[in-house]
């Protein structure tokens, strides 16, 4: 893992307030916040709509890691946390590297780039244009693999993008994280993580379309019933990349992306090892 300190952070974000316009359109239109503006009613009304289009419009991956459990004296069998972008691609662009990054993985190579690994799974718009159609809102999510991976896990982060307006976000500072969910303990060990890396976190309680908080929520249906979500400004994800194109951002990553995967990777790994709720019986 990359190590970044606090001053290149906000270095490179400085930099990246005053660069050049976009590149591919990351993030370019505003997320649905929420279902109102959504052409489907759920993944499976996309992908009966859109049947023979998987491979053109858009794309789903996805990994689950083998898990076993022989021991005779007590049951530990469980996955420990998986992480989701359900609006990858081209729909809220760098999500889907951020989801393979803090997974554990190298977003160009998908060679595990050390440390643990963690199940994944993404919804990726493809298209040349109006990639945003194709958003499906968190809580409507019902992909059975998606379910299945959070279902089987006690922990899901899900990354998203969203707009600086949206986030709450200071016009002097636009470069945003809303941190949401259910789960009381993630939210602030992702708020201390994401700080003390230098980003700006902003509480999702004070966003309600951000908030995460709908036991429907994909984040939330977790074997704890509970989870984490990611809301990114569109101005800190562009910092993340030199191209922002579908396919140039995994190949272009920043300091700006390794220290946000870093913290992210942090704050799950004291929430794994807290203890409390995270052992089920």
């Amino acid at each position: 893992m990359t190590s970044t300190n606090r001053r290149t952070v906000l270095t490179a974000l400085a930099t990246a307030a005053v660069g050049g316009p976009l590149l591919g359109g990351i993030g370019a239109t505003a997320a649905h916040a929420t279902g109102a503006n959504d052409l489907y009613s759920s993944n499976t009304d996309l992908y009966t709509r859109l049947a023979g289009k998987e491979g053109t419009d858009f794309v789903r991956r996805y990994r689950r890691h083998e898990q076993f459990d022989n021991a005779r004296g007590a049951s530990s069998a469980y996955g420990r946390t998986a992480i989701l972008a359900l609006h990858g691609g081209g729909i809220e662009g760098g999500t889907s590297e951020l989801c393979l990054g803090i997974a554990g993985y190298d977003p160009a190579t998908l060679v595990a780039t050390g440390g643990p690994v963690f199940d994944y799974w993404m919804f990726e718009a493809i298209r040349s244009t109006n990639n945003a159609d194709l958003h499906v809102t968190s809580k409507n999510c019902d992909d059975k693999v998606a379910l299945s991976i959070a279902a089987a896990n006690l922990n899901v982060v899900s990354l998203h993008g969203c707009t600086a307006a949206q986030a709450g976000a200071p016009v002097s500072r636009p470069e945003a994280v809303v941190v949401g969910g259910l789960n009381g303990t993630l939210k602030s060990l992702l708020h201390d993580a994401l700080r003390d890396a230098g980003f700006q976190t902003i509480d999702g309680s004070s966003e309600p379309d951000l908030a995460g908080v709908e036991p429907a929520n994909i984040c939330n249906r977790t074997l704890l019933a509970e989870g984490g979500q990611l809301e990114i400004t569109t101005e800190l994800r562009k910092a993340m990349f030199t191209v922002n194109t579908i396919a140039g951002r995994a190949t272009s990553t920043t300091t700006v992306y390794h220290a946000f995967v870093a913290a992210v990777r942090d704050a799950i790994a004291r929430l794994e090892a807290s203890g409390g709720d995270q052992i089920i019986l």
